[in-house]
């Protein structure tokens, strides 16, 4: 059947049932596709062999660089560095995880467009924060077309401020600046998603949602959608560690932006450049395969909001098809 939608993910399609027996999904990939179609996230095993190998390394190399006395049992793990971003650029094993290709070519399956990763974060601790939807920090045109995938280094523990889901709530209508009633483009936030707080608050109780706890066992990782609510539990005892890798994927032909600093009804968008992990190849913004940002924008990690170029969406396409 052919996909009249291409600008939705399959496993977020109207019609994913009727496309879904001409994807070729193993077993297990349909129970992957099916547990995101319904539940926004899905828990599987990890696909590399060198694994064990590959996060003591991961732990002997980064340790360090969190100023966190590993040494000592007894030692308070949350009172330093909490992640290390693209940590990719410097540790083999961290880039190997994150360009796992049986990841990448599952990811590719399930959203109908090749898949790349485009950020790693390495963490020793749990991050205690609030329940979020990426969807502010990390979004595309169309949208949904990115998705993070968490892997455990080690098995965690209750007390350890397990991760924290609510299962559906990608479903839900997706929080923006129009939303609650703020413009983004040019503003001035210390985070990104605390003017986003209160809605998200308000949707889980007129929903009447539930968060669940996932105690992960060493090796497992869970894919979650773009607009799943998530967050860190708090950590009830400060001495233990939860080592955990996430990635972050995007996907091909598409525009890339922070929606909390953007305001996409007047087409003022902050663009973000975006190098592939795995290639290196830095992906163009692309609307229907024409590109409309210039490849010398300056990425946004590196960057404050006030410093990167005001140009509207309406500008960008202009110069794109003089």
């Amino acid at each position: 059947m052919t996909n009249i939608f291409p600008g939705i993910p399959l496993i977020e399609s109207p019609i994913f049932e009727m496309l879904e027996p001409s994807l070729g999904l193993t077993v297990e990939e349909a129970r992957i596709a099916n547990d995101l179609r319904h539940k926004g996230f899905a828990v599987f095993d990890f696909p590399d062999v060198d694994l064990d190998a590959r996060i003591e390394r991961i732990q002997h190399n980064l340790g360090p660089r969190y100023g966190i006395d590993f040494a000592n049992p007894q030692s308070d793990k949350t009172i330093a560095e909490r992640r290390i971003q693209d940590a990719w650029k410097f540790d083999k094993d961290v880039k190997s995880i994150a360009t796992n290709q049986v990841v990448i070519d599952l990811l590719t399956k399930l959203y109908g467009r090749n898949a790349f990763p485009f950020q790693t974060l390495n963490f020793p601790v749990g991050t205690q924060q609030d329940a979020h939807s990426d969807s502010v920090h990390f979004s595309s045109l169309p949208e949904r077309f990115m998705c993070g995938v968490w892997l455990a280094m080690e098995d965690v523990s209750a007390d350890a401020g397990p991760l924290f889901y609510y299962p559906g709530s990608h479903t839900w209508p997706t929080v923006n600046n129009t939303m609650i009633g703020r413009r983004g483009f040019g503003s001035d936030l210390s985070s990104a998603q605390d003017p986003f707080a209160p809605a998200w608050r308000a949707l889980c109780d007129a929903y009447g949602a539930s968060s669940e706890v996932f105690l992960a066992r060493k090796g497992q990782a869970l894919i979650w959608c773009a607009n799943l609510l998530h967050g860190g539990s708090h950590q009830n005892d400060p001495r233990l560690t939860r080592w955990s890798q996430v990635t972050h994927y995007y996907f091909d032909d598409c525009i890339y932006y922070t929606p909390a600093f953007s305001d996409e009804a007047t087409g003022q968008l902050q663009l973000r450049s975006i190098r592939a992990v795995n290639d290196g190849v830095l992906r163009p913004n692309l609307y229907l395969g024409a590109e409309i940002g210039d490849a010398s924008i300056r990425n946004f990690s590196a960057a404050p909001a006030s410093s990167l170029p005001k140009l509207t969406l309406l500008q960008k396409m202009k110069s794109a098809f003089r």
